[in-house]
């Protein structure tokens, strides 16, 4: 069952006309084939127009979409072999950033990525996609195995940020993120990173320190939320719409501004209608960035990094 946002109201009023009209024919032999026909494709044109002129508030509600794949679901459709590792050989595991070895289109790689759980019981177990620093520690044991075995690195990153309790700053948070964005930096392979859903902070940052950086059509990446944002400079969340237009949020703005490389098209109405679909096409996506790179040395990928980085602040 779809879960709407709310400025899909006309196309989820349509939606439940066509689903009515369907129920009440059924056993009926009049023919309303044509009928339905014409509400589908007034349905599919309200859908796609709905979608070509999203603000980026309207864009942040659909990269927090509750069905929004995340990624298990990438894993299941566009990787292969996924062998999970765990662990960062000091405090625990942490499910909210998971890893480990795949393939993708043939090339060995190491994955990496944020998860947020699909239901209520996942989304408490990998705590909303927040990593706290075992996480962050993970991954940059990953990072180290991959550059020891030559593997490229990949990372799906979708959070609204590091966890903030009292137990992740105990355990050191702000100094895991840090050393994780100086192993993305530092690392003597190839790494591309994709904005599947919310980049949030430190938290995205420390996983999308790479020499290529993609985001979904409809994936946002800013330092705060936009909530965050309106609290601080208005001191009320219900300017979030606002802050979220003021911080260019939006793939499209980050591309013009040269903080992102490459823009992912998603299937019409978001990649939460058509997972695999988007699972292909970031998959396919991620692999042209990796044969671009395929053959460079050590000192020009983290040449890449430097530059693209040094460029954001002139």
């Amino acid at each position: 069952m779809i879960s709407y946002l709310d400025f899909e109201k006309p196309v989820a009023q349509l939606e439940k006309q066509i689903a009515e009209l369907r129920q009440a024919s059924e056993g009926d032999d009049v023919d309303i084939s044509n009928e339905l026909q014409r509400l589908e494709l007034k349905s599919a044109q309200l859908l796609a127009s709905a979608y070509q002129s999203l603000t980026p508030w309207q864009k942040t509600q659909v990269a927090r979409h509750p069905s929004r794949p995340h990624f298990r679901d990438y894993v299941e459709h566009a990787f292969e072999d996924f062998m999970p590792l765990g662990g960062d050989r000091n405090y625990g595991d942490d499910e909210a950033i998971l890893g480990g070895f795949a393939t993708l289109q043939g090339r060995k790689i190491m994955l990496i990525g944020h998860e947020k759980g699909n239901d209520t019981a996942s989304r408490l177990r990998h705590n909303f996609g927040m990593g706290k620093p075992e996480g962050y520690r993970k991954a940059i044991r990953l990072m180290e195995m991959a550059g020891r075995f030559g593997l490229p690195v990949v990372t799906l990153v979708d959070t609204s940020g590091a966890f903030p309790g009292v137990e992740a700053e105990e355990r050191g948070q702000a100094e895991a993120i840090a050393r994780s964005t100086e192993a993305c930096l530092a690392l003597p392979v190839p790494m591309v990173s994709a904005i599947v859903g919310e980049g949030g902070s430190g938290g995205a940052v420390a996983l999308a320190s790479a020499e290529r950086v993609l985001m979904l059509e409809h994936a946002v990446y800013s330092v705060i939320s936009p909530e965050g944002c309106a609290s601080i400079l208005w001191r009320t969340a219900e300017k979030a719409p606002d802050a979220a237009e003021a911080m260019k949020v939006t793939a499209q703005d980050l591309k013009q501004l040269g903080v992102i490389d490459r823009i992912v098209p998603e299937p019409t109405g978001g990649a939460h209608r058509d997972p695999a679909g988007a699972a292909k096409a970031l998959g396919d996506a991620l692999a042209e960035e990796l044969a671009m790179l395929a053959g460079k040395g050590s000192g020009d990928l983290r040449r890449m990094r430097e530059e693209r980085f040094l460029q954001m602040a002139s």
